[in-house]
């Protein structure tokens, strides 16, 4: 057991005495240096040695005072001499020495001086021998308190990750693998971690590994499961006449050490890569990152880039801030001058608990410990300030890993994460000790975090934690779009969505929303209002008895469920439900721990069965920068601040304007399809073909500015086309490639082999809808084309649009629209015609709705829309000015020309007047706005329920 700083200091006063006058570098330095580790409780001659040689940078042999492999190496010299020069002999030394015996801290002296060097932040230390004892944290690296400071892909954690997967592939390798390996892994992991952190005496698991098992690795494996046994085994329960080195490692309990497992198989090469683990500096390992790391090693693939699958503490800390530190954090701050306020606060910090319903490798769970503690550690400090603090560090922590529930699917990361919430413990434990001088480690484990291998999705929660005692929900379900799952995800999701009409629209995440709000109100699907527990949506006493006003949750999430089709499906079950919207990140890219994803564009949703006072939105002017918080009355499902309404897939648009629909969809096999230089190929060899091509336009072509050409024979007379065999062929081909689909539907279409599926072919000039476009500009290059132009599916296409339509789309009311209810791909806005169009509130005092259901009545005078077409106008001469730029190029925001930009502005003056106001503060105004209206212009039609168009059924 480390000595407490209270007694590493007593020892420094005399040691400083007792080598006050130590002179000659020859003739004390190796008593000084062997009493100087005994300062620390520890023993020299277990840890370091004297004189190792080795090969100095220039080749010739060298002698290093001290060395302790991978931790420290120490130059002394007599007393007044030169310590910048022994800093230098220091380092020509480093050629000689293996990687892994590499130090991280370079201590000189000459008794009278110590100068510290941390080789891994670059600081530098001197104090004198005298002042030693206020200086003695320098070498807490020999105390085994030495505490970290974690950095997202730090190198540590990546070279740690990478030496555990060289040992876990050379002991798959034997055939030892599945179950019984992982769990080897884990144990040595913790052992790995107890060597450094003081869990053992130090380095004994190091020690014990080189000294008491042979070079060839013929016995590490009976000599490791000897040690697991050890560590299970209670100390009087132990053999009397135990090897005095095993008998010095401690009783772990816990249950870590409790399985019986296969005797493994070393070799040589397999005892040198746990040597090799061994020699890194394991305290520097952040529990919280290491975990998805160690999970990683488990694939070849993810191994090789490892740093970039794990879950950043940053992104975790912007989930747990706002559902329940913030708030913790402020009622520490009213209460911490008063006594007895204080002493029920730490009280209430040990009665909240924590479900993690998907934890993976426990990221958020060990972020969320770890940041309890850090609060509970101010608890302490501010009773210390009041003196009600007892001085017995066992009493002083209330706090502890038996507060966090998870459940997790696969074995492995469900280990890692009960081990890793341990390891965070000890950590935290060592602040404690530090802070108060005290040593404090809870060993034997005597609590263990409750984590339940399973799945979350058939499990009842209730089983895992009661929901009458759990305070919070928190995590990131896995990101699995709708049309990915696999049959049994899909059959998971199936049973969780039940009586949801459209539920397979949803992603895999949105299953997790769902339990979470039955889970909280204890509702059953079988009708009626939700049943509630008291003080979660009951009565406010019984809740206020209990602490808090209910079960929040947190959960990251992919922008899908915000966004399109699929808030029209969830959102209405979990109002149903009676949740409410706390807080929300709008969406920003998430680095993430799922295997060979770097990022995904996610948003983080706070909500709960009861309401929330203080409501705030995070939205991200950069997806990958900082966000800005900004208050909100209401937060909707497309997490902004308006009512709560959702969009449903309409059939037709709301207010009395031209429908929208798809261009032509081919299913052709590409036969139909050219690019300029095969269209002039096809023509030399078939010339009777030339007037049969029309320019072909997709999403791509129409805002890129590139050719393609369709063979339009649809119209082609019988006569004609028998008079061009290779179009003949190429009829031939689509056929073809029609018979032999799969699909029935597409079979039937190679009866008619010259017509496409779906057929769009417009008789005058028509407006233009790409489907997909980048999110960086500003404005959807919509745009007018000839009927010559045939459109592919991938736009949508209006034949009775007016430059008035044209001006009301391309205007910012409408973008702002877009980019809050569309869908998207990847970030990438997603146009539809069920969600963004005929759900769009045009510009009317009164509403135009669709005729045949209320008449319609445009109460706007002529001015404005004279106006809007006048401004529509403007912008469509403005991009002729640039004949040869693509759409492309003239909506780039660096590239936009300021004529067409002016226009623009000219036109989103024009269309908010017609709205009846001058001008919109903000995007998120325009949408409230919006809301508002649409609100408005639903309730003036016949049922609330909106037709859903035919694709959707089909769905």
């Amino acid at each position: 057991m480390p000595l407490s700083w209270n007694e590493i200091k007593d020892r420094s006063l005399a040691f400083s005495k007792e080598w006050a006058h130590a002179e000659s570098e020859d003739a004390e330095a190796k008593s000084f240096w062997d009493a100087f580790f005994n300062v620390f409780g520890v023993s020299r001659r277990r840890l370091a040695s004297f004189e190792r040689k080795v090969k100095k940078i220039d080749g010739k042999d060298g002698y290093i005072d001290l060395l302790w492999k991978g931790v420290v190496l120490i130059e002394h010299k007599s007393r007044g001499k030169d310590l910048n020069r022994a800093y230098k002999q220091a380092t020509d030394y480093f050629p000689g020495l293996k990687e892994r015996e590499l130090p991280r801290y370079i201590v000189v002296s000459d008794f009278a001086r110590f100068r510290v060097h941390d080789l891994e932040t670059g600081e530098t230390h001197e104090f004198t021998l005298k002042d030693l004892h206020k200086n003695v944290k320098r070498f807490a690296f020999l105390a085994g308190y030495q505490t970290h400071s974690y950095k997202e892909q730090d190198p540590v954690n990546i070279k740690a990750a990478e030496k555990m997967g060289h040992l876990y592939d050379r002991l798959k390798a034997t055939g030892y693998d599945g179950h019984p390996l992982q769990l080897y892994l884990v144990r040595v992991l913790f052992c790995l971690f107890a060597d450094d952190t003081g869990i053992f005496e130090r380095a004994l698991f190091y020690d014990w590994l080189r000294e008491r098992t042979a070079e060839d690795g013929s016995d590490l494996a009976s000599k490791l499961a000897e040690l697991f046994q050890i560590l299970n085994t209670p100390s009087d329960k132990r053999l009397s006449n135990l090897d005095e080195q095993l008998a010095q490692f401690p009783y772990i309990n816990g249950k870590l050490f409790q399985e019986s497992l296969p005797i493994a198989g070393f070799d040589a090469a397999m005892r040198e890569a746990l040597l090799e683990c061994c020699a890194l500096d394991w305290s520097g390992i952040s529990p919280a990152i290491f975990g998805a790391l160690f999970q990683s090693i488990m694939d070849d693939k993810a191994r090789r880039n490892l740093g970039a699958h794990y879950t950043s503490e940053k992104n975790i800390l912007k989930l747990i801030h706002p559902l329940f530190l913030d708030e913790l954090r402020a009622e520490f701050e009213r209460v911490k001058g008063n006594r007895n306020k204080l002493f029920e606060f730490h009280k209430k910090l040990r009665t909240l608990k924590f479900l993690d319903p998907a934890c993976g490798c426990g990221n958020f769970l060990v972020i969320t410990y770890r940041e309890l503690r850090l609060l509970e550690l101010d608890v302490l400090r501010a009773a210390r300030t009041s003196g009600q603090l007892n001085l017995d560090v066992h009493s002083l922590v209330q706090m502890d890993v038996d507060q966090f529930y998870g459940i997790e699917i696969e074995e492995f990361p469900a280990q890692i994460a009960q081990v890793a919430l341990w390891l965070m413990d000890h950590q935290m434990n060592l602040k404690v000790s530090e802070e108060f001088g005290l040593y404090f480690a809870r060993i034997p484990l005597k609590t263990s975090a409750n984590i339940v291998h399973g799945n979350a999705l058939t499990l009842d929660w209730n089983s895992v934690v009661p929901r009458e005692t759990l305070s919070y929900i928190l995590g990131n379900p896995p990101f699995v779009g709708a049309k990915f799952m696999d049959d049994a995800q899909r059959a998971d999701t199936q049973a969780v969505f039940a009586g949801i009409e459209s539920g397979g629209l949803l992603d895999f995440v949105a299953a997790w929303y769902v339990k979470a709000a039955h889970y909280i109100t204890r509702h059953s699907r079988e009708g009626g209002n939700p049943v509630v527990e008291a003080g979660i949506t009951g009565n406010p006493l019984d809740a206020r008895l209990r602490g808090h006003d209910g079960i929040k949750v947190a959960f990251v999430s992919t922008n899908s469920i915000t966004q399109g089709e699929q808030v029209g499906v969830l959102w209405p079950e979990l109002f149903r439900l009676s949740m409410k919207i706390h807080f929300a990140h709008r969406t920003f890219s998430w680095s993430n721990e799922a295997r060979g994803v770097a990022a995904v564009h996610c948003v983080i949703i706070g909500f709960g069965a009861h309401d929330a006072p203080n409501k705030t939105i995070y939205d991200y002017d950069d997806i990958k920068g900082e966000p800005q918080a900004i208050k909100a009355k209401n937060i909707n499902p497309y997490l902004v601040d308006a009512l709560d309404v959702t969009l449903s897939n309409r059939e037709t648009p709301i207010c009395n304007v031209p429908e929208i629909g798809i261009g032509n969809k081919p299913i052709d096999g590409g036969h139909y399809l050219f690019t300029p230089e095969e269209k002039g190929e096809f023509i030399q060899r078939e010339p009777k073909a030339a007037q049969w091509f029309r320019r072909w336009i997709g999403a791509d072509e129409f805002i890129n500015g590139y050719e393609r050409w369709c063979l339009w024979l649809g119209d082609c007379p019988p006569n004609e086309l028998k008079s061009m065999p290779l179009a003949l062929e190429r009829v031939e081909a689509v056929r073809a490639s029609r018979l032999a689909s799969k699909s029935a539907p597409t079979r039937k279409l190679a009866d008619k082999p010259t017509r496409f599926h779906v057929e769009n072919i417009p008789k005058a000039p028509y407006l233009v809808l790409p489907k997909v476009s980048s999110e960086r500009r500003n404005y959807i290059p919509f745009g007018f084309m000839q009927p010559e132009t045939l459109c592919s599916d991938l736009v949508f296409i209006s034949l009775g649009s007016s430059l008035y339509h044209f001006g009301v789309l391309t205007s910012a009311m409408h973008m702002a629209w877009v980019r809050t209810v569309c869908g998207r791909l990847e970030s990438r806005y997603r146009y539809s015609a069920g969600i963004v169009y005929n759900n769009f509130p045009w510009p009317s005092v009164r509403g135009e709705l669709v005729e045949g259901r209320t008449k319609a009545v445009h109460a706007s005078t002529s001015s404005p829309r004279t106006a809007i077409e006048t401004a529509a106008q403007a912008v469509l001469d403005a991009r002729k000015q640039f004949p040869d730029a693509s759409l492309a190029d003239l909506y780039d925001p660096l590239t936009m020309p300021p004529a067409l930009l002016k226009a623009h502005l000219a036109l989103d003056r024009a269309v908010d007047t017609a709205y009846g106001k001058k001008t919109f503060a903000s995007d998120a105004e325009r949408v409230a706005f919006l809301f508002e209206q649409y609100e408005k212009l639903t309730s003036l039609l016949p049922s609330e329920k909106a037709r859903t168009s035919s694709r959707s059924k089909k769905r």
